[in-house]
């Protein structure tokens, strides 16, 4: 096959995966009284098996977790419905498997299409379907892995030091139960996790032995995925020999029970990974959000495919630009922070940047998948190979439009400031896409400035490291913008940073992505602070000229004081006081006002989160 009629098949499969997405989407359809819509028998059978009556808001927060793969709707109902804790945990357990195996049957659909249309060559058609005898391997394990740490170890840990996190984090450093990382380290993160031995002391355990009939399943799907490969010749891109070593190296890997090589034997599949440039990614144990303590790996697993005719413009140029001027600005300049900005240089140099969409998935992104991602995230693998950084726009394009509009939204903001945000949404598609490449990929190459090799580790004493490390991400971006601003998106960059420090409150109270709800937070003290944002008995948004300004000198100011913070390597702690204070649950903002306005929108989100606004039409807005 030539390399034009490759191409021309991957742009059907990508149309095959939009198609799929499309459909998917369309589930919100079922919100409408006269829908008949074939999946509304699923929605309403799944409600019931919560234990919960089919309303209009019972079926906005399942749809949503089928639609958007998160949970926190559906908790959230669960809790107004009255549900115990440990009801929620298995209610929500329940609801993973129902979704699970509504997504199973829609990517073996994808898959028949791909292989029985022939479309791209049989060693891509055997991706496909290896990918997926994987993934049902990983997804049979996902369960028991979220029973065991987070509701399981880290509940015990909880409740043993009475909510108090920072003496956990004392605890396991002390007892040295985390993960060995490289020159005989302490790791940023864990392939492992923790478990009662015999004399009631935990144990940190590799995957393997924890859970050794599930790697057993996994490692079985891996050897019939290499064996597969070994007789379809890459013809296009000559990388059998790549995705081979490279699924090898996962299941050295997974097999490996010495938890001080667990992490050297995983950089070793990153560096695999790292060598594999065609535009079929798969994707594999990268992050580590659910787990707050010992920061174990998670259980992903997937295929991404890259959509042949989008490109992200030159924002990497921008964030180059900014990172150079601001570094050059710092006072604190030692040997130690060119170091730094040397490590953070030569990643950017080396990114390999892929747009397009999730094509299959499974395991832990069955409840939660990314917008955007840069990987690895191990920076020792990062310094000899890069990173890679995957954008899926087109996705979050179409659910943003597919998602009703909420009575929630209604009540918080503006009039004007509603119709302006929507407007952005429905009515131009390239200037939508200019914005996500300023505030999302913008986001993924912030996150590789700042960092070298034990950055994390050293700012991860006390278990905040990820907490700032969101808005450090995200600032670099609107910082690149601050620089270097289009002058006719200045508005919609504001609108967009408002949507979502607001919009981030209603994570507030879902661990997974904390980091996020932290993030906003910090966004707030700007808003409130430079007085974008008045809050009395209603909200009131400035959006002049003279507004944005002064919004703009907060963040270069605020990110510069976080840039230093990040050379020195302080415990990220002591930045994330000066905005945050921890309560039993979670944070609150340090300021009395912001407190009371996040409050006041957390109740709201509580009574109206799933409310469908009936009273205005997307119609008004894509005709726009």
């Amino acid at each position: 096959m030539e390399k034009k009629k490759f191409f021309n098949d991957l742009e059907r499969v990508y149309q095959i995966i939009e198609q799929n997405q499309s459909d998917t989407n369309s589930l919100y359809d079922i919100l409408d009284a006269n829908s008949n819509h074939s999946e509304s028998k699923f929605i309403s059978d799944l409600i019931k098996s919560l234990g919960l009556e089919v309303t209009k808001e019972t079926k906005m927060a399942v749809i949503s977790r089928v639609v958007n793969l998160r949970s926190d709707s559906l908790k959230q109902v669960l809790e107004k419905n009255g549900s115990s804790e440990d009801d929620i945990e298995q209610k929500l357990e329940l609801a993973y498997k129902t979704v699970s195996a509504f997504y199973i049957k829609k990517h073996q659909n994808i898959i028949n299409q791909v292989v029985e249309k022939e479309l791209l060559t049989p060693f891509y058609q055997e991706v496909f379907k290896g990918v997926h005898e994987v993934g049902l391997a990983f997804t049979s394990w996902q369960t028991k892995w979220t029973n065991h740490i987070i509701y399981g170890v880290n509940k015990d840990l909880y409740k043993l030091f009475n909510g108090d996190e920072e003496k956990i984090f004392i605890m396991l450093n002390q007892k040295n139960l985390h993960d060995t990382g490289h020159n005989n380290r302490q790791a940023d993160r864990s392939y492992s996790a923790l478990k009662k031995n015999s004399n009631g002391e935990y144990e940190n355990l590799a995957y393997c032995d924890l859970f050794y009939d599930e790697v057993q399943i996994v490692v079985k799907a891996l050897d019939k995925f290499i064996k597969n490969l070994k007789n379809r010749p890459d013809d296009i891109f000559n990388m059998q020999v790549e995705y081979i070593e490279y699924l090898s190296a996962i299941k050295v890997a997974l097999l490996e029970s010495d938890t001080t090589k667990l992490v050297e034997k995983w950089a070793e599949v990153d560096r695999k990974w790292m060598k594999i440039t065609s535009p079929l990614q798969i994707g594999h144990p990268l992050e580590y959000y659910e787990d707050h303590y010992r920061k174990a790996v998670a259980l992903e697993w997937d295929l991404r495919i890259v959509n042949p005719k989008n490109s992200a413009g030159i924002v990497i140029d921008d964030v180059k630009n900014m990172y150079d001027n601001i570094f050059a600005e710092l006072k604190d300049v030692s040997r130690e922070t060119i170091k730094t900005y040397n490590n953070s240089i030569n990643s950017l140099n080396s990114v390999q940047l892929y747009l397009g969409r999730p094509a299959l998935f499974y395991g832990a992104e069955f409840d939660g998948l990314f917008s955007a991602q840069v990987v690895p995230n191990d920076e020792v693998v990062s310094k000899e190979e890069g990173k890679k950084i995957f954008a899926f726009a087109d996705n979050v394009l179409e659910s943003s439009r597919a998602k009703p509009f909420l009575k929630l939204h209604s009540q918080i903001f503006p009039k004007d400031f509603l119709h302006d945000s929507r407007v952005q949404l429905f009515s131009d598609a390239k200037r939508w896409h200019e914005i996500y490449n300023i505030t999302t990929i913008g986001h993924e190459y912030g996150h590789i400035l700042w960092i070298d090799n034990d950055t994390e580790t050293l700012m991860n004493k006390s278990g905040n490291f990820k907490n700032i490390e969101e808005f450090k991400a995200t600032t670099g971006g609107l910082v690149a913008f601050f620089t270097n601003p289009q002058e006719e998106l200045k508005k919609d960059i504001m609108i967009d940073v408002i949507k979502r420090a607001v919009g981030l409150i209603s994570w507030r109270e879902t661990s997974e992505v904390q980091p996020y709800y932290c993030e906003g937070l910090i966004h707030l003290q700007g808003l409130f602070e430079t007085k974008v944002l008045i809050f009395e008995k209603e909200l009131k948004i400035d959006m002049s000229d003279e507004a944005y300004e002064k919004l703009k000198d907060w963040y270069i100011q605020t990110y510069k004081d976080l840039a230093t913070h990040y050379l020195l390597k302080k415990d990220a702690s002591q930045f994330l006081e000066k905005f945050a204070v921890k309560n039993s649950k979670t944070y609150d903002p340090k300021d009395e006002g912001i407190r009371y306005f996040v409050n006041y929108y957390w109740n709201l989100y509580k009574e109206f989160g799933q409310v469908v606004d009936d009273k205005i039409s997307k119609d008004d807005y894509i005709k726009v």
